[in-house]
């Protein structure tokens, strides 16, 4: 169970761990209140120049100290494109616009949902923003290493839609 979630929001009895619709779940043995937890949505952009994809070193952990697509958490209440936009010029300085959807990403055990946009550069200095060590443009070819595996597929999913737009 996650922190805090040791008795129902609505009797006030202690959880337990029981087993609800093939999965291990919080449930209130004495009101039968079952505790669902949501997932987290994160926002991505690949923005492109010139053939690369511009990604960010990490300044914080997970991932300290390897690559990653602009992004990050949507906040509650947040449209999800412009989450995606605020992120991109929080860690990297530059303005853009969401041009299309490339897809949804998750794994299997994690709790995070990623929206990955396309997205085109409008403006701004390309600089590191304060989550940032360093930021930088990639030929596909030549990536460095990734923070999440999620992001190795983002960006094949990237790659494989140039390829299909040729």
């Amino acid at each position: 169970m996650q922190q805090g979630d040791k008795y129902c929001s609505g009797c006030a009895s202690a959880l337990e761990l029981r087993e609800n619709n093939g999965a291990m779940r919080p449930v209130c043995p004495a009101c039968g209140r079952v505790v669902y937890y949501d997932p987290k949505v994160a926002a991505v952009t690949i923005v492109s120049r010139d053939g690369k994809v511009l990604l960010v070193r990490r300044a914080n952990q997970p991932g300290f100290g390897l690559w990653s697509v602009p992004g990050g958490y949507v906040d509650r209440g947040e449209v999800v494109e412009e989450a995606a936009v605020r992120e991109v010029q929080e860690e990297t300085g530059l303005e853009v616009e969401v041009d299309r959807l490339l897809g949804l990403y998750s794994e299997a055990g994690r709790p995070v949902i990623v929206a990955a946009f396309t997205g085109v550069e409008r403006g701004g200095q390309l600089a590191p923003g304060s989550e940032a060590l360093d930021v930088g443009f990639f030929s596909p070819d030549e990536l460095p290493t990734m923070a999440f595996p999620g992001d190795s597929r983002i960006l094949q999913s990237w790659i494989d839609s140039l390829r299909s737009d040729s």
